[in-house]
């Protein structure tokens, strides 16, 4: 409720998103966990001002829509309803709905599905501006210089910015005034980029409101936020005579060499652990179980590669791995720069993104009596 009249936020949620590619509507990836338009519904439904929300998507998501305002706890969904074949189209068939769902509705903002990250000022003054002028608009000035296109389509020329401005969404607007303003347009054939265009041709000024340079349409895949992870992995290794010491994928000249199914490069194995336990797929265990006779003896640099090639095909990118290895003997200071190398090629990252330390632990424990190894790594992960 707004100054004793209620308001209902329109989400046009209708477009294909076709200049971001992927298996659904952009508004249906997942952003941290939870889908785009659930984060946007999110933000007008913990607002106060808004009583009502109309969500206006492609006719095969309906229901998908519907399920997701269910999910994440939207209370204050009112409906559902297809678009049409035009954003314009949908937005009109959105307040025919709320007209017909929410006849006492006095305000109305409209709101791109694709900007998650509205801000619930942005949202209050929007409102209070439509509703002190009958029509307004988030927008933020232009930061980058401008260039017009001559009419040769060759030659240009600089355009003073400072006049200039990027238009966003919330849109708000009289109930009344957007009505008359999608009434006149389609009566004419006319079609608009965006409510606040009909309704300026209509004669109604539209009144800037400040928004706010995060409040972001997503449009193509360089938009999307990152998502980052960390994990940690943690293994150890006893010595045992007759074996080869292979860490980071170097064979180090010592008197034994480390106990285990694979060729217990405890190094590898905890980078291993830390990679799959931040993209949350387990551990080596799991995909390298020591029951199966295909890993007896196997390189764990092979098995690096794999993991590699799973968070690749997740879509995960490794930001940087840092790998600490207790031994009070031998010595790997070394042979750091060749394990960096060889993990750098095998996970084909920048060798800048791969760090490795060793250190004692003053002849304490297990490791101070050269009983064994350990090591452990923590890792950062993005998709």
């Amino acid at each position: 409720m707004y100054r004793g009249k209620k308001t209902a936020a329109i989400i046009a949620a209708a477009g294909k998103g076709t200049r971001l590619g992927g298996p659904v509507p952009k508004q249906y990836l997942d952003i941290n966990g939870e889908p785009m338009l659930a984060k946007t519904l999110r933000r007008f439904s913990d607002a106060d001002e808004i009583d009502h929300i109309i969500v206006v998507t492609n006719e095969e998501y309906v229901g998908c829509c519907g399920s997701i305002a269910s999910r994440y706890g939207i209370e204050k969904m009112t409906a559902v309803t297809a678009g049409g074949a035009q954003r314009q189209d949908s937005v009109w068939n959105a307040l025919k709905t709320l007209e017909d769902k929410c006849p006492d509705t006095g305000y109305v903002l409209v709101h791109d599905g694709a900007r998650p990250f509205v801000s619930h000022r942005v949202i209050r003054n929007v409102l209070e501006a439509a509703a002190d002028s009958g029509a307004a608009t988030a927008c933020v000035p232009v930061k980058d210089s401008l260039r017009r296109l001559d009419d040769d389509g060759i030659s240009s020329s600089g355009v003073d910015r400072s006049m200039y401005f990027s238009v966003q969404t919330p849109q708000g607007f009289r109930l009344e005034t957007l009505k008359k303003a999608y009434q006149k347009a389609f009566a004419e054939g006319f079609y608009g980029t965006d409510d606040a265009v009909l309704a300026e041709r209509a004669g109604y000024p539209v009144t800037l409101v400040e928004g706010e340079y995060g409040n972001i349409k997503i449009t193509t895949r360089e938009d999307m936020p990152m998502e980052n992870r960390t994990g940690t992995g943690f293994d150890v290794h006893a010595f045992a005579p007759g074996r080869k010491l292979i860490l980071g994928g170097v064979e180090i000249p010592y008197d034994r060499g480390l106990d285990g199914h694979s060729d217990a490069d405890v190094l590898v194995h905890a980078l291993m652990d830390a990679l799959l336990g931040a993209a949350a797929m387990g551990d080596i265990g799991r995909h390298f179980p020591d029951t199966d006779q295909q890993y007896k003896g196997i390189s764990s640099m092979v098995l690096l590669r794999q993991v590699g090639e799973k968070l690749a095909e997740a879509g995960y990118s490794i930001v940087n791995a840092d790998v600490t290895v207790m031994a009070q003997a031998p010595k790997i200071s070394p042979y750091v720069d060749e394990m960096r190398s060889n993990i750098a090629g095998t996970l084909n990252v920048d060798k800048s993104r791969i760090n490795i330390k060793g250190t004692t632990t003053e002849r304490l424990g297990f490791v101070g009596r050269k009983e064994g190894i350990a090591a452990e790594a923590v890792c950062s992960i993005s998709r």
